[in-house]
């Protein structure tokens, strides 16, 4: 399976301004996440921005990137652009969505978004963990799979949702934003128009639950650090200058 990992990259954080430059032990956030890309050993990992400064830092710290528009309403669609300049041919078969703002992912992590695309029934992979916080079951900024179990760590996604789901006694799982689409499932999706469900719950996955597509998650064992406020780079510093 020919494997291409794409990380998008924007400067326009409202929370965050110029985020994935931002200075985490002395390189850019965005280059963290582009070693951890390439210490996967998935196969090729490249930046997709549309700023020249993140393709400058990305290149001058020796990975790859390219630039794309910056009219682009999700990372998906940026991400689509980038497969189409950087594989013309369509040779690769996967894509992987990382976010930029991933800078202590695991290696092993970014790995285990495959497995579940070893289903040929599977659209879609992406992960998830199991809730141990109390606090995060109500929290609507932990966004929720519900999903039927496969395996003892594999969910076939029903419902993603920022609501606390489903009711009663049992595991809660926090969905965590990695994906990896075959590239059909790729070009399928960003063709679709924006969907009711995605537009109430803010959820752009649920776009592709509505239009029939199957996601399916790899539980892994933790929420890997997402960078979004001056308080989570505080964090991400820390542990990567330890």
């Amino acid at each position: 399976m020919s494997v291409l990992v794409l990380i998008p990259a924007r400067m326009a954080s409202t929370r965050l301004p110029g985020k994935p430059l931002a200075d985490i032990a002395g390189r850019p956030m965005i280059v963290h996440v582009a070693e951890r890309a390439a210490a996967s050993g998935l196969g090729r990992a490249v930046v997709a921005t549309d700023s020249d400064e993140v393709f400058a830092a990305v290149r001058r710290h020796g990975h790859e990137a390219v630039m794309t528009r910056g009219d682009h309403q999700s990372g998906s669609d940026r991400i689509f652009e980038a497969l189409r300049a950087l594989d013309p041919r369509a040779g690769v078969e996967t894509v992987v969505n990382l976010q930029g703002d991933l800078p202590t992912i695991a290696p092993g992590t970014v790995r285990a978004v495959l497995d579940p695309l070893t289903d040929a029934e599977t659209d879609i992979a992406t992960l998830g963990v199991e809730i141990a916080d109390e606090a995060e079951k109500d929290n609507p900024n932990v966004v929720k799979i519900v999903g039927a179990p496969l395996s003892g760590d594999r969910l076939r996604a029903l419902y993603f949702t920022r609501a606390r789901a489903p009711w009663g006694k049992g595991p809660l799982y926090h969905h965590v934003g990695i994906y990896a689409y075959r590239r059909a499932a790729l070009e399928r999706f960003v063709a679709l128009p924006p969907s009711p469900l995605e537009k109430r719950e803010r959820l752009e996955q649920l776009r592709a639950l509505e239009a029939g597509m199957r996601i399916d998650a790899r539980i892994v064992e933790a929420v890997p650090l997402g960078v979004d406020t001056p308080s989570d780079l505080e964090r991400a510093r820390a542990l990567l200058s330890a």
